[in-house]
């Protein structure tokens, strides 16, 4: 018995192995792509993840404007904690001379991490005149 041993030249395992198409290259390199953009915004978010409840600031920096004898009071509420916050109540009051003359509230549908929200309260009497409170008083969690 004669044993042979297969000993290819190096032009013969090129004809073996079939040669790869621009095509295949070019969904190889977008696939690759891809799945490196899925794995690093994976890694990028549980880096910075932050396991803290919501954290609700309000602010009314934009000065009141009176239309038609309203005064509209805009304002500004940011989530800076780590979770969104959903059903999010907001009350203002306007006192005058110690007693509450006025009362309005809205509802934010939800506030994810470092989402801004704008609204505004709508008083009869000018909130200049009196106390104005605005302050968050309810969210919960989704």
């Amino acid at each position: 018995m004669s044993q042979q041993i297969n000993e290819y030249t190096d032009s013969e395992k090129e004809q073996q192995l079939p040669k790869r198409s621009l095509a295949e290259w070019v969904t190889f390199g977008s696939a690759s792509f891809i799945l490196a953009v899925v794995i690093s915004l994976v890694c990028y978010t549980w880096i910075n993840d932050k396991q803290e409840p919501p954290v609700l600031s309000i602010s009314n920096k934009q000065a009141t404007r009176q239309v038609n004898g309203q005064f509209y009071v805009p304002f500004e509420i940011v989530n800076t904690g780590g979770e969104t916050a959903e059903s999010i109540q907001v009350v203002g009051e306007l006192r005058m001379n110690g007693e509450v003359m006025e009362t309005g509230d809205v509802q934010i549908d939800f506030l994810s991490t470092n989402e801004t929200e704008k609204g505004a309260f709508i008083f009869s009497r000018d909130p200049q005149q009196g106390e104005l409170s605005i302050r968050v008083t309810s969210y919960k969690l989704p």
